[in-house]
Protein backbone atom coordinates (compact mmCIF):
# COMPACT_ATOMS: atom_id res chain seq x y z
CA UNK A 1 0.00 0.00 0.00
CA UNK A 2 1.24 3.69 -1.51
CA UNK A 3 1.80 6.21 1.67
CA UNK A 4 0.23 9.74 1.60
CA UNK A 5 4.11 10.79 0.94
CA UNK A 6 4.45 8.77 -2.17
CA UNK A 7 1.59 9.53 -3.38
CA UNK A 8 2.00 12.91 -2.85
CA UNK A 9 5.00 12.87 -4.78
CA UNK A 10 3.58 10.75 -7.89
CA UNK A 11 1.21 13.73 -7.99
CA UNK A 12 3.93 16.70 -8.27
CA UNK A 13 4.71 16.77 -11.64
CA UNK A 14 2.05 15.74 -14.26
CA UNK A 15 2.10 12.07 -16.27
CA UNK A 16 0.29 9.42 -17.50
CA UNK A 17 -3.00 8.20 -15.42
CA UNK A 18 -5.97 6.42 -15.91
CA UNK A 19 -9.84 7.96 -14.64
CA UNK A 20 -12.72 6.27 -14.44
CA UNK A 21 -15.96 7.90 -14.76
CA UNK A 22 -19.72 6.18 -15.01
CA UNK A 23 -21.57 6.58 -17.92
CA UNK A 24 -24.12 9.42 -18.43
CA UNK A 25 -26.36 6.90 -20.82
CA UNK A 26 -25.92 3.69 -19.49
CA UNK A 27 -24.62 3.86 -15.49
CA UNK A 28 -21.30 1.08 -16.61
CA UNK A 29 -17.98 2.28 -15.37
CA UNK A 30 -15.42 3.93 -18.20
CA UNK A 31 -11.93 3.57 -17.66
CA UNK A 32 -9.28 5.77 -20.02
CA UNK A 33 -5.89 7.25 -20.00
CA UNK A 34 -5.39 10.62 -19.76
CA UNK A 35 -2.31 13.16 -19.01
CA UNK A 36 -3.22 14.79 -15.74
CA UNK A 37 -1.03 18.18 -14.92
CA UNK A 38 0.20 19.55 -11.41
CA UNK A 39 0.19 23.43 -11.92
CA UNK A 40 0.66 25.51 -8.19
CA UNK A 41 0.03 22.89 -6.54
CA UNK A 42 -3.45 21.76 -8.04
CA UNK A 43 -4.62 18.55 -10.15
CA UNK A 44 -5.79 19.58 -13.49
CA UNK A 45 -7.01 17.46 -16.63
CA UNK A 46 -7.04 18.77 -20.30
CA UNK A 47 -7.20 17.07 -23.46
CA UNK A 48 -6.69 17.98 -26.94
CA UNK A 49 -8.38 20.55 -28.76
CA UNK A 50 -11.59 19.55 -30.62
CA UNK A 51 -14.77 20.81 -31.60
CA UNK A 52 -16.39 17.38 -30.53
CA UNK A 53 -17.27 17.66 -26.93
CA UNK A 54 -15.48 14.22 -25.33
CA UNK A 55 -17.74 11.05 -23.64
CA UNK A 56 -15.53 11.56 -20.49
CA UNK A 57 -16.33 15.18 -19.95
CA UNK A 58 -19.77 14.67 -20.46
CA UNK A 59 -19.88 11.61 -18.17
CA UNK A 60 -18.36 14.29 -15.56
CA UNK A 61 -21.25 16.38 -16.31
CA UNK A 62 -23.74 14.35 -15.29
CA UNK A 63 -21.93 12.65 -11.93
CA UNK A 64 -18.85 13.95 -11.34
CA UNK A 65 -17.60 11.54 -9.15
CA UNK A 66 -14.47 9.97 -10.72
CA UNK A 67 -11.49 7.29 -9.40
CA UNK A 68 -7.85 9.17 -10.07
CA UNK A 69 -5.73 5.60 -10.91
CA UNK A 70 -2.01 6.43 -10.39
CA UNK A 71 -0.18 3.81 -12.35
CA UNK A 72 4.01 2.80 -12.34
CA UNK A 73 6.06 3.16 -9.95
CA UNK A 74 3.36 4.52 -7.66
CA UNK A 75 0.07 2.83 -7.93
CA UNK A 76 -3.32 4.09 -6.00
CA UNK A 77 -7.07 4.39 -6.53
CA UNK A 78 -8.14 7.62 -5.79
CA UNK A 79 -11.39 9.03 -5.38
CA UNK A 80 -12.42 12.20 -6.59
CA UNK A 81 -14.61 14.97 -8.05
CA UNK A 82 -13.87 16.43 -11.18
CA UNK A 83 -14.79 20.34 -11.34
CA UNK A 84 -15.87 21.48 -15.12
CA UNK A 85 -13.72 24.77 -15.94
CA UNK A 86 -15.60 26.51 -18.53
CA UNK A 87 -15.01 29.88 -17.56
CA UNK A 88 -12.66 31.93 -20.32
CA UNK A 89 -10.71 33.91 -17.75
CA UNK A 90 -9.96 30.73 -15.66
CA UNK A 91 -9.56 28.67 -18.96
CA UNK A 92 -6.98 31.44 -20.03
CA UNK A 93 -4.84 31.42 -17.13
CA UNK A 94 -4.78 27.73 -16.41
CA UNK A 95 -4.56 26.30 -20.31
CA UNK A 96 -0.81 28.00 -20.98
CA UNK A 97 0.57 25.81 -18.67
CA UNK A 98 -0.84 22.70 -20.82
CA UNK A 99 0.28 24.08 -23.80
CA UNK A 100 4.11 24.20 -22.53
CA UNK A 101 3.98 20.92 -21.55
CA UNK A 102 2.70 19.22 -24.70
CA UNK A 103 4.59 22.35 -26.93
CA UNK A 104 1.76 23.94 -28.45
CA UNK A 105 1.41 27.00 -29.71
CA UNK A 106 -2.70 26.99 -29.97
CA UNK A 107 -3.56 28.81 -27.32
CA UNK A 108 -6.88 30.16 -28.34
CA UNK A 109 -7.85 26.96 -30.18
CA UNK A 110 -7.48 25.26 -26.47
CA UNK A 111 -8.92 27.91 -24.86
CA UNK A 112 -12.21 27.58 -27.29
CA UNK A 113 -12.26 23.84 -27.44
CA UNK A 114 -9.91 21.90 -25.00
CA UNK A 115 -11.53 20.11 -21.93
CA UNK A 116 -10.41 20.86 -18.51
CA UNK A 117 -11.17 20.32 -15.57
CA UNK A 118 -9.38 20.03 -11.66
CA UNK A 119 -9.31 17.13 -10.10
CA UNK A 120 -10.82 17.60 -6.11
CA UNK A 121 -9.74 14.84 -3.89
CA UNK A 122 -12.23 12.96 -1.25
CA UNK A 123 -10.72 14.83 1.93
CA UNK A 124 -9.68 11.82 3.44
CA UNK A 125 -7.22 11.09 0.21
CA UNK A 126 -4.52 13.23 -0.94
Amino acid sequence: METRETITEALTRGHLVDITTKGRRTGAKRRLEIAFHNIDGRIYISGMPSPKRRNWLSNLDADPHLTFHLKGHVKADLPATARIIEEVDERRELLPHVARAWRRNDLDRMVEQSPLIEVLFDSSEN
